[in-house]
């Protein structure tokens, strides 16, 4: 293998190629993350979509599937937030995965426990700020990202955050082969992440009938919308994303109140933890009072996809690369295939 392809993430993470397999909430489960470690990646292990207590019983089941090191996402805001970060010190699992409201507490105890701390940003002045909270690697995500995502594409942002940051950065938003991971090294990154592309593999457990609404999209098809949850969301346009496109603020807000009961109910959560949780999210993203409403939205319609397998009533969340993917590899040909292309690309280029 050429060494421009074995780079610091590799050793960082401790594993064979730079390529990270992201937590999709429904999506990322133990066997995608062992398939994905198994293959010479990095999984993710996605915990929103699992109760407090079910955290301990998924990574012991992700051990048992693959010796390879993996992560653990979470939100640091989220009910129960704290016995969560019981379970990755407790486990020693190689990184913690979060995103918004970094805790300095949480962060500390990673620290002390010599947990690696992999925050996702959409802004160089995010991956600072994260840096100087402790963060040991950075994921800096460009707009062409699925699920929340900002408005700065990856080709502008990623050597934005590699020049404002000391720590390695992996780049994410719009990649699923070898060519765009020899990009993403030619602009200063250390490695690749992919959500999409895992999402439409053979280990991931996406049903087939929402599977089949992903590879009929097309680029144009993926547009970013506010009205599931009030933030920027980039998702695969359907029949439940037109009505939410055009309904009044007042059926928004019965949507917003009927899935916040349901996450209570999925989540285990008390109504005064529910609301703490709201608040500290408000706070740190400085959401509005609709925005904070509307929170609970988005796990509840993406399970209606992604686990129920309706692709028509659910959330598809979705980075514009799903627009021109149409098969289902297993983890490991996707993988080989990948770093044959980036071999196969670096070759050209020396000639």
């Amino acid at each position: 293998m050429p060494s421009a392809l074995h780079t610091k993430l590799c050793d960082v993470l401790g594993v064979r190629h730079p390529i990270v397999q992201t937590a999709m909430g429904w999506i990322a489960t133990p066997e995608l993350v062992a398939a994905s470690g198994n293959a010479g990646a990095f999984g993710c292990l996605a915990t929103a979509n699992l109760r407090p207590d079910e955290v301990d019983a998924a990574i012991r089941k992700t051990r048992e599937l693959t010796d390879a090191p993996f992560g653990v996402n979470f939100l640091m805001e989220a009910p129960g937030a704290d016995e969560i970060v019981d379970a990755i010190v407790r486990h020693r699992v190689k990184a913690a995965s979060y995103s918004r409201s970094p805790n300095p507490e949480f962060i500390k105890r990673f620290k002390e426990a010599g947990i690696l701390c992999m925050p996702t940003c959409g802004a160089a002045r995010h991956a600072q700020k994260a840096v100087q909270l402790g963060a040991d690697l950075v994921i800096a995500q460009g707009g062409e990202g699925g699920g929340h995502t900002g408005s700065v594409p990856t080709s502008i942002l990623i050597p934005q955050v590699v020049d404002a940051v000391d720590v390695p950065v992996v780049a994410a938003g719009g990649f699923k082969d070898g060519r765009g991971l020899v990009a993403a090294l030619a602009f200063g990154a250390a490695g690749i992440a992919m959500g999409t592309r895992f999402l439409l593999t053979a280990e991931s457990p996406l049903p087939a009938a929402t599977a089949q609404r992903y590879f009929q999209a097309t680029v144009n098809d993926i547009p970013i919308t506010t009205q599931v949850d009030g933030m920027p969301q980039r998702v695969v346009m359907n029949e439940l994303v037109q009505r939410l496109e055009s309904s009044g603020s007042v059926r928004l807000l019965f949507r917003a109140l009927r899935s916040g009961l349901a996450y209570r109910k999925l989540s285990g959560a008390s109504i005064p933890e529910l609301l703490r949780s709201a608040l500290a999210m408000r706070r740190s993203e400085k959401l509005t009072r609709s925005q904070t409403l509307m929170a609970a939205n988005a796990p509840i319609l993406v399970k209606t996809a992604m686990v129920d397998g309706d692709p028509a009533h659910g959330v598809l969340p979705s980075g514009m690369v799903s627009g021109v993917i149409d098969d289902r590899p297993r983890c490991a040909e996707l993988i080989e295939r990948i770093m044959a292309e980036a071999e196969q690309t670096l070759a050209a280029l020396a000639r």
